[in-house]
């Protein structure tokens, strides 16, 4: 049935209410492609450490699009043409530009489609929405691509100050309760202009985009990047290797259809075809939840203790260090394991493993965030602070994580 009213409103948490801007956009947010994020969490497992942290990629989807309004109106107001198909074009881009994460968002990424980004899985989504709307979408499509003659158009649908960081830092600082994540996003709109086809921050803003670089960093750490959500997450990732690797040795798991089509086949992008696209379509968090509460009782003994320690939250215990795992250490920890429960060395590296974590802040060679001086001189926000810890922000920072079961197990 067909709906009449479609310019609704929609009350979110955190900017109040949100004005879905034409029909267009209502008939794509009630699209079923759209409506599947409602079933894709924004952090992954990050609930397991921040019991708030349940919102998904539809509220962020939402956020982004009353964020880009409202940038729309800055720049409008500043003398910046933006034509009303340019504007419907940019909320729809900002509207789909996470329609392509799978279940638990980045933390099983590639783990669905080898080496297939949620990016590319987006344009595929929008290309196959483009043909079904008859076209409409095809200038969206350009910005989302970087394709379109205006480039600070692409750049506040991607860049190092975009409107998708302004609503998932302060989004997930409120789920979470962590308030230094908690950005201005209203008075860092307010700056924005544009000079030389590019998005700048008026001077008068710097300091507010000093806080968005810090809080981006603080909430890396303390968030998206905490040793116990991260060391949750590379058990959910192991869950689905585990399960790959009994299905291809002909053993019978259950798992839904759609579950299934992925762990079976070796998808990439080449075979990333309409089929998979179908089949992705229909996968979210909770084919795999269910999944693993079918595998907590399975008869392989890693696939059902790796189920059991993400269901009942017997999480490893995990070490984050600045500096690579000594091999003895984990070679001790992995006899131990072998000794106690008589696996093999392959079966005890599921519950002792190592790895390495990122964070880069700021990127000093990739689209720069700038400030524009009264003069009209522009300046890279790192040259242009007397913040000397803006600097340090833009150093990679690497971290060596160390996982192995507590002693109790």
């Amino acid at each position: 049935m067909k709906q009449n009213n479609k310019l609704k409103i929609i009350n979110d948490p955190i900017y109040g209410f949100i004005t879905i801007p034409s029909p267009l956009i209502f008939d794509l947010i009630a699209h079923k492609y759209f409506q599947r994020l409602r079933r894709i969490s924004q952090m992954g497992l990050s609930y397991l450490v921040y019991p708030g942290a349940h919102h998904t990629r539809f509220h962020h989807a939402l956020g982004c699009i009353h964020l880009m309004g409202k940038a729309i109106k800055v720049l409008r107001f500043k003398g910046v043409e933006i034509t009303s198909e340019e504007e419907e074009a940019l909320l729809i881009a900002i509207l789909l530009h996470d329609i392509g994460h799978g279940p638990f968002s980045h933390a099983l990424e590639h783990m669905f489609a080898k080496d297939v980004s949620h990016e590319y899985i987006s344009l595929s989504f929008m290309k196959a929405l483009n043909e079904e709307f008859e076209g409409e979408l095809s200038t969206a499509i350009d910005i989302f691509t970087d394709n379109y003659p205006k480039q600070f158009l692409c750049q506040l649908l991607s860049s190092q100050l975009d409107m998708d960081r302004l609503d998932y830092l302060k989004r997930d600082s409120f789920y979470t309760g962590v308030a230094e994540g908690n950005v201005n996003s209203e008075r860092l709109i307010s700056m924005l202009n544009v000079k030389d086809d590019q998005i700048v921050v008026e001077e008068k803003g710097i300091y507010s985009v000093e806080k968005f670089l810090v809080a981006r960093r603080l909430m890396y750490w303390q968030v998206y990047l905490h040793k116990t959500g991260l060391c949750a997450e590379q058990l959910l990732v192991k869950i689905i290797l585990r399960a790959k690797e009994l299905l291809l040795e002909g053993k019978a798991i259950y798992c839904s259809d759609e579950l299934g089509y992925f762990l079976k086949h070796q998808i990439n992008c080449q075979l990333f075809n309409q089929e998979a696209l179908q089949m992705f379509a229909q996968l979210d968090d909770y084919d795999v939840i269910y999944a693993i509460k079918q595998w907590s009782s399975s008869s392989d003994f890693v696939l059902r203790n790796l189920a059991q320690m993400i269901l009942e939250r017997r999480l490893p215990k995990v070490k984050l260090k600045n500096k690579p795992i000594p091999h003895e250490k984990v070679e001790a920890k992995l006899a131990h394991i072998i000794k106690k429960h008589q696996l093999t060395n392959h079966e005890a590296s599921y519950f002792v493993f190592t790895g390495e974590t990122q964070n880069l802040a700021y990127k000093l060679n990739s689209q720069p965030i700038k400030i524009l001086y009264k003069n009209g001189k522009l300046k890279d926000v790192s040259k242009a602070s007397d913040q000397l810890n803006l600097k340090a922000l833009s150093k990679l920072v690497t971290k060596h994580y160390f996982c192995y079961p507590k002693n109790n197990y």
